[in-house]
């Protein structure tokens, strides 16, 4: 958990705390959060590029993504 930044360590706490709800299609949630950064032109490329190799290497992972 330390690997990551502050503010996704504080959201984890308040879903464990039930502060903010579990998502149960979490996958799905990531991809359409990463198709989302991917589609702004106002997001640097570069981190465009990123999201976009992300998203599709979970696609051809073998999670299940709705």
């Amino acid at each position: 958990m330390n690997n990551y930044c502050e503010l996704i360590r504080e959201k984890y706490a308040q879903i464990g705390s039930n502060e903010l709800g579990y998502i149960d299609d979490a996958l799905g949630t990531v991809m359409r959060v990463l198709d989302e950064v991917v589609c702004n032109e106002q997001v640097p490329e570069e981190l465009r590029h990123k999201a976009a190799y992300a998203a599709a290497n979970l696609l051809i992972s073998d999670f299940d993504i709705k």
